[in-house]
């Protein structure tokens, strides 16, 4: 990213850097080369890079959330003049989006969510009720893309996006329990019977998993990004700590063992790196959804153990306020979200002559 004005303050609100960022120009870098709806994943990776670098990880999360998902959703499902303008004042920078998905009891099973929306009848206004937690934004944004169901059943076509002002009356937004994430505006929202004009329908109602399944695997190689840079900054931060740490009179990060660890760490980063690159085209422009779960898995396993590897080199120090330990409590999100490890691996198994074949010669 460019120099200031472009590049806010460390811990700076994500609304205030999308801005920075709309004014510099790198939105129209990151979405108007590609097709609408789809990113330019390098610059994707430099964006989260530099913020990575800046701190604080919440703010990096609730970037994720707005430019590789909600944005791209929105600008395929954008028919309304009403959703046309949200857009438009996204990409100037001006508003802020949550997504929505996960819900109070069924977590990322969404084809059991029970957040529904009412259609109404011969274009009449839609009512949403439900339950939305641990919402990325949910305190900070202007508007949620909510997943909603329009009729009963697990159907993958039983569901519609709908686009909630959250200010709309019978839209409560609380702040989720934890200490976690700071700069994320993470939280839980509430849908009271809110009534809304048909304007606020998100494309046509059924195609919203299948929609969800194509933007959530750019998601997931964003979050890889992501997690690339995280794993670089930690080893650095690691290797210099060590450095100056003496057993001795000689340096610990010249021990043997110290340093097979730590490059150990190198080569685990390295490998989701080539990963990354192997596969960026295939799911940024293709949505390749096996290809993204196979870097989701990969990013989950490779960031907890090299932040696992880095915390216990870094000793007692780590367990300082902003410290690693606390980082590394952060770090499981990789793991846990748009879909846990486990869950993406299911997704691989489902689908392992198709892995395996790309590997051959």
């Amino acid at each position: 990213m460019p120099e200031a004005p472009t590049g806010p303050p460390a811990g700076a609100e994500a609304k205030d850097i999308v801005s920075a960022l709309a004014r510099a120009g790198e939105l129209a870098a990151l979405y108007s080369r590609r097709p609408a709806g789809r990113l330019d994943p390098l610059v994707l990776r430099r964006i989260l890079a530099e913020a990575d670098a800046r701190g604080p990880q919440g703010t990096v999360l609730a970037l994720l959330v707005q430019l590789a998902t909600a944005v791209p959703l929105l600008t395929e499902t954008a028919t309304s003049p009403l959703a046309q303008r949200i857009l438009r004042e996204a990409l100037d920078g001006t508003a802020l989006l949550a997504l929505a998905a996960t819900d109070e009891t069924a977590g990322s099973d969404l084809t059991a969510l029970g957040t529904t929306v009412d259609l109404g009848e011969d274009g009449g206004d839609l009512v949403v009720h439900g339950t939305k937690r641990w919402v990325t934004s949910a305190l900070t944004a202007d508007h949620a893309l909510v997943l909603a169901r329009h009729r009963p059943g697990r159907h993958f076509t039983s569901f519609s996006w709908v686009l909630v002002p959250l200010s709309a009356p019978g839209v409560t937004a609380r702040p989720a329990d934890t200490a976690m994430f700071e700069g994320s505006g993470v939280g839980h929202l509430e849908l009271d019977h809110v009534t809304l004009s048909r304007e606020h329908l998100l494309g046509r109602p059924g195609r919203a998993l299948a929609l969800f399944a194509r933007h959530i695997a750019v998601e997931r190689l964003a979050s890889a990004a992501w997690a690339i840079a995280l794993c670089r900054r930690v080893i650095t931060d690691t290797e210099r700590l060590l450095r100056e740490r003496l057993v001795a009179d000689v340096p610990l990060s010249r021990s043997a063992s110290v340093r097979q660890r730590l490059a150990g760490c190198a080569v685990q980063a390295a490998s989701l790196d080539a990963l990354w690159t192997h596969s960026r085209e295939s799911i940024a422009t293709d949505r390749d959804s096996t290809a993204a779960a196979v870097l989701k898995a990969a990013s989950g396993t490779t960031v907890e153990s090299v932040l696992t590897t880095c915390a216990q080199l870094q000793g007692a120090d780590g367990f300082a306020t902003g410290g690693i330990q606390q980082l590394r409590a952060e770090a499981a999100v990789f793991g846990i979200g748009g879909g846990t490890t486990e869950v993406v691996l299911d997704t691989v198994a489902d689908r392992l002559d198709a892995v395996l074949n790309g590997l051959a010669p």
